[in-house]
């Protein structure tokens, strides 16, 4: 995987594990005090950073980070809390996770259709599509295509060794990756929902700390 680090000189520390397709491009408009690691491009589950430094660290896991988090957040140190965000720790669950009509969604995009793809799934509205196509990933198709078949095959690999705990967990009102009411089933008590938002809910925070605190 790749991993963009924004130090800001903090004693802790907030480990993003964006989703599938996400770049740190992405998330330029939250701004925090604390230092972040953002992980991106799931073509390898191997991470090489030294976490030594951080007196805590906090988890956010979005949409197929959620699984990804639930196999390797054992192996860090300090952790604070583990927060889900339109995600399941069981991704390609037919209940649970992805549909296999939504992977084929997924393995359907091309240059014709993202933009469509974007606004039908991503973004609740005109404005919110404005500012996602502007700070849109910069991966191409291909590193997109490559990395959906690596989750494929690390799933049937790591599903033995999810850990599906989570502190907390964040959904979507209007989801249409992820089902809302199998995530409340799964999450319970745990979940809270933002309304008038879909798959992509980072336009409704400033900083990452305030997904943190969403609660």
């Amino acid at each position: 995987m790749q991993y963009f680090y924004q130090n800001n000189h903090s004693r802790d520390l907030i480990v993003f594990f964006s989703g599938w397709g996400c770049d740190h491009h992405q998330f330029t408009n939250l701004h925090d005090d604390k230092d972040v690691l953002i992980l991106y491009d799931y073509q390898n589950l191997t991470l090489d950073f030294d976490f030594s430094r951080y007196k805590n660290i906090y988890i956010i896991a979005y949409s197929a980070g959620v699984f990804v988090a639930s196999v390797m957040a054992d192996k860090i140190p300090s952790i604070r809390q583990k927060i889900a965000v339109c995600g399941n720790p069981y991704l390609f669950d037919k209940t649970l996770g992805i549909s296999p009509k939504t992977i084929q969604v997924f393995k359907g995009i091309t240059l014709d259709n993202y933009l469509d793809f974007r606004k039908k799934y991503m973004v609740f509205n005109d404005e919110e599509f404005e500012k996602y196509n502007r700070l849109q990933s910069l991966r191409t198709l291909e590193s997109c295509a490559g990395e959906l078949d690596v989750l494929l095959k690390a799933y049937k690999k790591y599903k033995s060794y999810i850990n599906p705990t989570f502190d907390k967990a964040i959904m979507a009102e209007n989801d249409l990756i992820f089902n809302l009411q199998a995530q409340k089933g799964f999450y319970k008590q745990r979940l809270s929902i933002i309304p008038n938002a879909r798959h992509h809910i980072f336009f409704h925070f400033n900083r990452f700390e305030d997904i943190i605190n969403y609660f």
